[in-house]
């Protein structure tokens, strides 16, 4: 299933996604669509870093045990 949406860009977006729709063959809901996605998996791998720095229980190391655990 999928919902229409509508939104309203300034000028100069509204012409770098026709541009890139017309050089990359695709349709501007295509590529819309792929950049929400994209934009979502980012907030959502920045909620989870956010969420566990402030997480007072979490241990902290430092770079050089990191590269010591991992073997560098």
């Amino acid at each position: 299933m999928s919902i229409a949406l509508s939104i309203r860009l300034p000028d100069i977006l509204a012409k770098e996604l026709s541009d890139i729709a017309l050089a990359t063959e695709r349709s501007k809901s295509f590529l819309v669509q792929k950049a929400l996605e994209v934009y979502l998996h980012d907030q959502a791998d920045l909620q989870v870093s956010l969420d566990r720095l402030r997480n007072t229980s979490d241990s902290v190391i430092s770079m050089e045990e990191m590269r010591k655990e991992i073997g560098l």
